[in-house]
């Protein structure tokens, strides 16, 4: 048994950010971060637009920030955590700058504010087309600096020790050595990102499998909102590989224009902010028209656009457009809709706390209230950067004495079994994934989503099965998380009678 003070799970900016924190303030207590990929792989990591923050207080305000947030989140927002959460992005840019972290400037030398899809105003703060990987790179140098963290990569959280709806630290699998390794702690924190995976196009990384949700789930903590999925409506469409890289909002707010294949703008068909409408509108509008035309793709007409601006401000994009063979000085970008963010999740509190005693939850895989039923764009790196602060001053402000270790927890119990069929957990997740794009996609109805729960439930009876009959495998622990999570949303999505934001339901 290990025994840390803190287990962080996940290494996105969330998990990180309080990290850092509670390291600086506690010299002498350990901090533990467990990551089933390297420590840089993260959702964090591939968020390109950047973090959405009132600096111009001429032209923009809270006021405008928060109703923005308030249209695209449709009814369904916390207002409380919607003031607070915005008034305090200014002070932790700050703290990120103070980090090393480096923000796009203009000729003036203040910060270049770019503009995306249901938002008023010029705001977003970037670093070129990779805020999220500078970001995550200046933090993690601020990690490697504390003598009293230590990172674990290729660690699975495989699940939470829970004894009286209280968190107890974790089950958690090393995949070098096979080994299962039993952590306690006083406190516990989720930071294990969203759920991309279970869809297969998707702009998340490959990890994205919901496992902190559904480690809380089976812990019994109060889960919120999963059928809210948000759907990012512009993905490069590869026929070969499914969809992945991500073109940013901010192309569309830089002047792109959406075309069907015939050269129509339609999006001024659908919404008054045409190109720039929030981005649940702009997916449900392509998915609309593909239906109607049967085409696989709708595109991204770059043409008109000053080619050394584009190259500036996406270099990535405009790297990984040329390596596919796509010269965006004359050539289209096809595109499609991919999964993008869970708008819902682990129910937090202002503090971060979860309904499971000692157990806090940030960044996507917790539901907060900020987003209500769908996100502003760029506002979720601000939403971690702020509950991570939170978290840490919670547990940095509160009379905690109580939390000491109280007694020991058990060990896993390994006994030698075989191993499972990777064919078979390969071919189980393909599936899972076809299933949720056809009868969980971005327009639902209730006799396919039943379909879908019958099909899960069906899958979460076998594998339950072939865990207990087979050795402890990563895999196979990731296909019973995403099949949790399938059920969560499905059940949630039959659940919600009226479609709102990121939900329509067609029966």
């Amino acid at each position: 048994m290990i025994q840390t003070n803190y287990l962080i799970i996940g290494s996105g900016v969330a998990g990180l950010t309080f990290a850092v924190k509670i390291a600086e303030r506690f010299p002498n207590k350990k901090i533990t971060i467990v990551t089933k990929a390297n420590e840089n792989e993260s959702n964090t990591r591939y968020a390109q637009g950047g973090i959405a923050i009132v600096t111009d207080k001429i032209e923009d305000s809270y006021e405008k920030h928060i109703q923005d947030t308030l249209i695209c989140g449709d009814g369904l927002c916390d207002e409380s955590v919607v003031k607070m959460v915005i008034t305090e992005g200014p002070k932790r840019l700050k703290e990120l700058i103070e980090w090393g972290a480096k923000f796009d400037k203009n000729t003036e030398g203040t910060l270049d504010l770019g503009k995306e899809g249901g938002h008023s105003e010029n705001r977003v703060v970037h670093h070129k087309d990779q805020t999220g990987q500078e970001i995550q790179r200046a933090i993690l140098s601020q990690v490697h600096q504390k003598e009293n963290i230590t990172v674990l990569d290729y660690h699975l959280a495989i699940d939470l020790i829970t004894e009286n709806n209280r968190c107890l630290g974790a089950y958690v699998l090393d995949q070098k050595t096979k080994e299962v390794l039993t952590f306690q702690s006083e406190f516990t924190l989720l930071a294990t990102g969203g759920i991309g995976h279970l869809y297969g196009h998707t702009t998340n990384p490959v990890i994205a499998t919901g496992d902190g949700i559904a480690m809380a789930y089976r812990a019994h903590a109060i889960i919120k909102e999963m059928e809210f999925i948000q759907f990012h409506p512009t993905a490069l469409y590869d026929a070969s590989t499914g969809t992945s890289f991500l073109i940013s909002e901010a192309v569309r707010g830089f002047g792109a224009y959406l075309r069907t294949k015939n050269g129509h703008r339609f999006m001024p068909d659908y919404d008054s902010r045409g190109d720039l409408a929030s981005r649940d509108i702009v997916s449900q509008s392509i998915d609309l028209e593909l239906k109607k035309t049967g085409d696989d793709c709708v595109y991204l007409d770059c043409t008109h656009l000053d080619l050394e601006g584009f190259m500036k401000h996406f270099p990535m994009i405009y790297k990984h457009c040329k390596s596919v063979g796509i010269d965006i000085a004359k050539d289209w970008i096809p595109v499609v809709p991919a999964q993008h963010y869970l708008c819902g999740g682990i129910v937090v509190d202002k503090n971060g706390k979860t309904s499971v005693e000692n157990l806090f939850a940030c960044g996507e895989c917790s539901r907060t209230g900020l987003h209500g039923a769908n996100r502003l764009a760029s506002n979720s790196l601000l939403e971690a950067l702020v509950y991570s602060d939170k978290i840490y001053q919670y547990l940095a402000n509160t009379d905690l004495e109580k939390n000491q270790f109280i007694g020991t927890v058990s060990d896993w119990k390994t006994t030698e079994k075989p191993e499972i069929n990777p064919d078979y957990v390969a071919k189980t997740k393909a599936e899972l994934q076809l299933l949720m794009r056809q009868n969980a996609g971005i327009v639902r109805n209730d006799n396919d989503l039943l379909k879908a729960m019958e099909k899960l439930s069906y899958w979460k009876n076998e594998v339950s099965q072939q865990l207990k009959s087979h050795n402890v495998n990563a895999e196979l622990y990731e296909l019973q998380n995403m099949i949790t999570i399938g059920l969560l949303i499905v059940q949630q999505s039959i659940d919600r009678k009226e479609n709102r934001g990121g939900l329509v339901k067609i029966n």
